[in-house]
């Protein structure tokens, strides 16, 4: 019997730990030849000496289950290390058919205290590395397209977070880059449909060892159930999007965690005035736009998290 990814080749990055390496697993398991990417730091925050043995150790782990995967050690927010990324895809399995953008660091720092490097840091890795990726593999692509003169088949998913939604005081670098992850996504879709590809954007919820903190008041199952917050509640969904069945999945925005997947609309206008005269004066806009706002909860805003189902057990 075959299996949806049968055929296909792909790259997760940051596979090495946590959703990363559950996705890689996932892929594998579809029937995908992966390249598992990690730049192996022991450190959260992108500290440490770089190393090839987390990558290695899935790579391994998929073989050993039958599977085809080889291990990259590599930063994907240096440029040429992510140009060899997808050369090694492309070279090991004859194209590149998937790129699972996951990669990523944590230097978490409330506004007024953050460094420019703990602001640089994070940016970098998260946003710019998705963006590296991103562009070798469309070029790839877009190549492919030429030479056959017609669509080829192309899948991104990319790595959001809910602290881009609802926002997340002590990260505003990671949420401005995950939020920048959204609009690379969005921009990246309209893009690269005519060619055949889609690129959708995930915001995952996940015990890992970059969200430790986070849920450090969520309580684990003691019952041998699934923990709701496995990244394997997760990997589903990067794997349906990496298949034939997402075809018409493009552009969109998907929150996931233990047994639910919510779709996120693109936002709406929640009001709309209009000037008596020319253009407003100050007057006219404390008359329209305050009462709005007067009778409103002042944390309305960021509702997101808990709308979506977020309780700590």
């Amino acid at each position: 019997m075959s299996l949806p990814l049968d055929g296909l080749s792909a790259i997760v990055t940051g596979a090495g730990r946590g959703l990363g390496r559950a996705e890689a697993l996932e892929l594998a398991r579809l029937g995908a030849a992966v390249v598992v990417n990690d730049y192996g730091q022991p450190g959260r925050d992108g500290s440490g000496e770089a190393s090839a043995a987390p990558a290695e150790e899935v790579a391994e782990e998929i073989r050993a289950a039958g599977g085809r995967a080889v291990a990259h050690l590599g930063d994907v927010s240096d440029h040429e290390q992510a140009r060899s990324l997808v050369a090694l895809a492309v070279g090991t399995y004859g194209r590149l058919d998937i790129l699972v953008n996951n990669a990523g660091i944590l230097r978490d720092r409330m506004i007024f205290s953050m460094s420019e490097d703990e602001w640089d840091s994070v940016v970098r890795v998260h946003l710019k590395g998705h963006f590296n990726t991103t562009h070798f593999a469309a070029a790839h692509w877009r190549s492919r397209s030429k030479e056959s003169g017609g669509p080829v088949y192309g899948r991104i998913v990319n790595t959001s977070s809910e602290a881009f939604l609802a926002g997340s005081a002590g990260q505003p670098n990671y949420a401005a880059a995950k939020g920048g992850i959204v609009g690379l996504t969005t921009s990246t879709a309209l893009a690269l449909a005519k060619y055949g590809v889609t690129a959708n954007a995930i915001c995952p919820r996940a015990r890992t060892r970059m969200t430790e903190d986070v849920f450090a008041g969520f309580q684990e199952p003691q019952d041998g159930r699934l923990d709701a917050l496995a990244p394997e509640h997760v990997s589903p969904l990067v794997g349906y999007l990496a298949s034939p069945a997402a075809a018409k999945v493009n552009g969109q925005l998907l929150v996931v965690h233990g047994g639910m997947v919510a779709i996120v609309e693109r936002p709406k206008v929640a009001a709309k005035f209009d000037s008596s005269k020319e253009t407003f004066s100050f007057d006219e806009l404390d008359e329209l736009i305050s009462p709005y706002y007067a009778d409103r909860p002042p944390d309305e805003t960021f509702a997101a998290a808990e709308v979506l189902g977020l309780r700590r057990g």
